[in-house]
């Protein structure tokens, strides 16, 4: 083997690619919250994402379709460096752990003191005239029979301060975690996954039973799109919290599978009118066309960013 050879592996294998982000000027911030030992998140300027998984030796970019290993990485964030250069860039990283001891850290993390499920059951329903209820009917002009649907399927509960908590679940049913968002909070339950948020249309009552998998990126939104389409029977509504961590990303795999035995199956991609939607809505044609998949891009109409502007506004797709 080749001296040059016998580097580029030793850059593969011995570099982090968090090592080169924290690193890399301006550096990354690792998002603690969002971190898991499997995938570490980390975050720079307003929108930019990078994941990197595999014990540090991948990564990828959850608002594009960019991802790879470490030369990949540096290409990506030096797009006119040539290979030759890359390398030179790589060599004073080699052997170097990250800054943060996200291991150690991660692990050494408490576990919440009460569990997501139990802080669930634990929460009433929303009602009419109750501070949840006006919050999503009068803020969020979300109509009651799509708000009656979501408390049905078992997705929404009365949170506090008028907030409504939203389930995620698995694709067993299982509750991983729950989104949090009102008028002045949004959040993810402490010590919960995010999988995604799932509300059926009339006559969905199984992954068998769906031909269309609408895909948003906030509950609300997914509710929003929902109430413009009268609750599709053939329809899966889903929301991914705006990101696509390994949970979301095992759920979407699963149900993309299931939908593509379907005959006629689609998925609707319904990311907001931004650079950041449209980056989801690459990554999540990129994983329908893996299973010969067909997708439709859905966009908010006249301008507006996301789906619930277009229901609070009056307008319609």
């Amino acid at each position: 083997m080749s001296i040059k050879h016998t580097e580029l592996d030793e850059m593969r294998s011995r570099v982090s690619c968090a090592v080169l982000l924290e690193r890399h000027p301006p550096p990354w911030q690792l998002d603690v919250k969002e971190s898991t030992r499997n995938c570490l998140k980390y975050r720079r300027a307003k929108g930019e994402i990078l994941l990197v998984t595999h014990q540090g030796r991948g990564w990828w970019d959850p608002t594009s379709t960019a991802k790879g290993d470490i030369f990949g990485l540096v290409q990506f964030l030096n797009p006119g460096l040539s290979f030759g250069e890359i390398r030179k860039v790589l060599r004073p990283f080699i052997g170097l752990s990250p800054d943060f001891p996200v291991h150690e850290r991660l692990l050494a993390k408490p576990a919440p003191d009460v569990p997501c499920a139990v802080k669930w059951e634990r929460r009433r329903l929303p009602w009419p005239g109750s501070p949840t209820w006006c919050y999503l009917t009068e803020t969020r002009h979300l109509p009651a029979l799509v708000v009656s649907a979501a408390i049905s399927a078992g997705m929404l509960r009365e949170g506090p301060h008028g907030s409504a908590w939203f389930a995620h679940r698995d694709n067993e049913g299982r509750l991983t975690g729950i989104e949090m968002r009102g008028p002045e909070y949004r959040g993810f339950s402490p010590g919960g996954e995010k999988t995604l948020f799932r509300l059926p249309g009339w006559r969905c009552t199984s992954l068998v039973s769906v031909k269309r998998l609408v895909v948003a990126e906030a509950p609300i939104d997914a509710m929003s799109i929902a109430a413009i389409e009268n609750l599709r029977g053939d329809t899966l509504y889903t929301a991914t919290a705006g990101g696509m961590g390994p949970g979301t990303l095992a759920a979407l795999e699963r149900q993309l599978q299931a939908l593509a035995a379907q005959e006629g199956g689609e998925l609707a991609a319904a990311t907001d009118n931004d650079s950041a939607g449209q980056g989801y809505a690459d990554r999540l044609t990129e994983m329908a066309r893996a299973v010969d998949l067909k997708v439709r891009r859905l966009l908010p109409a006249n301008g507006a960013k996301d789906w619930n502007d277009v229901l609070r506004h009056g307008r319609r797709v």
